[in-house]
């Protein structure tokens, strides 16, 4: 049966490996140090355990691609999905015996797949007698003891996160999601796990959940006068002493923030974004950290505490269950506790095995059903178009989505105060394998191309608030200067800028100058063929996530709304096709932009 999550908050359940806990006798923070026995020359009494951990599963059961409808596969060959984490996760419990194991996750689960997106929208789990989410059901028999919030977690809003929540047979934590009128966790911050060992005591287990204080740009809409996120550092610091007093002799934390210490939504909140290594630097007490959001593989990193110089270890596996993250704890009795004298990490690879029967067995209707959905034939193309090159051209698939903005924000302004401004449209390269084919279009092609679950607003900015937000979005392309060759596997992503925080406009002409510094890329800005006025005003058709001051673009987060819509952009788009019937690229795309090396264009 699903605990309540105030079971999690003050009262004692069993869960997992072990019981979940809340109270306790009063041990003091754990040193690191070699045993030195009990006493009368006996060996030390000694035990050992492994934490487990995913994170940023996205909603990946099957290793199978929904926006291509096959099988998942990337150039490293990677597989995906909670079927082949199971069968890690069996291995590692036959070797270390499931007594001796925990299981975790970091967040971003339900979010990021058409698998996860059929169950909070097309057959929502908050129908009346609604289905029990995917995701649930394969965590649920996996058997996970925790697992934090994601920011993505947030993207259905709060009912579909609650009930979510409430199929789970483990608690959703999240020490820094705060109720916004009481400042008390919105959900259980942490669980406390006993480990059963063959010496007498157990080994008290505490996993303190952190999510990611962007939830408060990012899903604006769905937090605000509800839900507020503090930093994780002044959250972890509030919590781990307290953990600590409780009995706890290992506290790890489960951190939906990566390590680096970078922040993608500058002053708009004065916490940082990948803040985990600054919880494990500034907050004594911590022996390990799962880290989530970044998206990246970090099989063992080790961060000194400031104040005790203990270092802490810290690991990341690759996203959509790609990795699985092993925690290992080496603990000696020693002066009437248990200390950590040893902890490392590593991560096992998820394509070195097959997925588990009983989980594909279990979740198959759910699957089946989705690949019908996303096979449903919305239109046809006259011609083939594709992403492969749209990261530094401009092209008629990325057209396609600036076209349909821009119609559907004229539309929603007609008749009103601002109805004769002309209407500008962002849209970035989200999939480099998006494409939409020659032929029928379906489902899985328009969500391919916007994966995302982002709404469309209306932003009213001047033409020179225009340039400056072009300025910062070119920002994307390595300098490279005049005559130098030009490879375009090392073009973008300067500064780790990812594709979706490059914007292409439309509605407008320019030129970027890779060989110049960032800050004076912009060149030959033109409107209706003449130069553009600074002082002139402009409609930017803009997605929910940039609005609310995701990527830190300039501008558009202080910028009147004109309009706002509650329905994803992948949808309109799909709409749109339905209601043509048949996609011309020919009909709307245009080159507005291109990159050039002192007047040259590159391509």
């Amino acid at each position: 049966m699903p605990l309540n999550r105030r079971t999690f908050l003050g009262t004692s359940a069993a869960a997992g490996a072990g019981v979940a806990m809340a109270g306790g006798s009063a041990v003091p923070a754990a040193a690191h140090g070699p045993g030195h026995g009990s006493g009368h020359g006996r060996p030390p009494k000694r035990y050992s355990f492994t934490v487990m951990g995913t994170t940023d599963l996205h909603g990946n059961v099957f290793n199978w691609d929904y926006f291509t409808d096959k099988e998942f596969d990337d150039k490293a060959h990677n597989d995906v999905g909670l079927a082949k984490i199971s069968t890690l996760v069996d291995q590692v419990r036959r070797e270390k015996g499931r007594h001796n194991t925990l299981m975790i996750d970091a967040g971003d689960t339900i979010q990021g797949t058409q698998l996860s997106y059929y169950y909070a929208k097309i057959d929502p789990i908050t129908a009346k007698r609604g289905p029990v989410h995917p995701m649930a059901q394969a965590m649920n028999a996996i058997g996970y003891d925790a697992a934090a919030l994601g920011n993505h977690e947030f993207n259905y809003g709060i009912p579909v996160l609650r009930k979510f929540e409430e199929q789970c047979d483990f608690p959703l934590l999240g020490a820094n999601a705060l109720d916004a009128k009481t400042l008390r966790p919105a959900f259980a911050p942490y669980v406390i796990k006993r480990m059963r060992t063959p010496h007498g005591p157990d080994v008290k287990v505490a996993i303190l959940g952190l999510t990611n204080p962007g939830i408060a740009i990012w899903d604006k809409a769905n937090v605000s006068g509800k839900m507020v996120f503090p930093g994780l550092e002044e959250q972890a610091a509030k919590f781990v002493p307290r953990l600590r007093s409780m009995g706890a002799d290992v506290v790890i934390v489960s951190a939906h923030s990566g390590s680096s210490g970078t922040s993608s939504y500058g002053d708009q909140v004065p916490y940082v974004e990948n803040a985990a290594g600054l919880v494990a630097e500034q907050v004594p007490g911590i022996d390990a950290i799962l880290v989530g959001h970044a998206h990246q593989e970090i099989p063992e990193y080790f961060v000194e505490n400031k104040q005790t110089g203990k270092k802490v270890v810290l690991s990341e596996p690759l996203k959509w269950g790609q990795r699985l993250t092993l925690f290992d704890f080496d603990l000696v009795w020693e002066k009437g506790r248990w200390v950590v004298e040893k902890a490392g990490s590593q991560v096992l690879n998820s394509n070195t095995v097959a997925e588990d029967p009983e989980i594909t067995k279990l979740l198959m209707d759910e699957h089946e059903k989705v690949v019908a959905y996303v096979n449903q034939v919305i239109g046809t193309s006259t011609a083939a178009m594709t992403t492969a090159e749209a990261a530094w051209k401009d092209e008629p698939i990325i057209d396609l989505i600036n076209v349909v903005q821009a119609e559907t924000v004229k539309a929603a302004l007609a008749g009103g105060e601002y109805a004769a401004l002309p209407v500008l449209s962002q849209a970035s390269c989200f999939s480099r394998t998006a494409q939409i084919p020659a032929g029928n279009v379906t489902i899985k092609d328009a969500a391919g191309l916007y994966p995302f679950e982002n709404t469309l607003e209306a932003r009213l900015l001047t033409g020179a608030q225009i340039r400056d937000y072009l300025e910062f979005s070119a920002r994307y392309y390595v300098q490279t200067a005049a005559g130098a060759p030009v490879d375009t596997a090392k073009l973008t992503n300067a500064d780790n800028t990812p594709d979706y925080n490059y914007d292409a406009v439309s509605g407008l002409t320019y030129e970027i100058d890779i060989a110049k510094p960032n800050g004076s890329r912009i060149v030959n800005l033109s409107f209706e063929g003449k130069p553009i006025d600074p002082a002139a005003r402009f409609v930017l058709a803009v997605n929910n996530y940039r609005a609310s001051g995701g990527g830190n673009f300039p501008h558009v987060p202080g910028a009147k709304q004109l309009w706002a819509n509650s329905e994803e952009i992948r949808n309109t788009i799909i709409a749109w096709v339905q209601a043509k019937g048949s996609v011309d690229g020919a009909q709307f795309a245009s080159v507005d932009w291109r990159l050039t090396r002192d007047g040259t264009p590159v391509f």
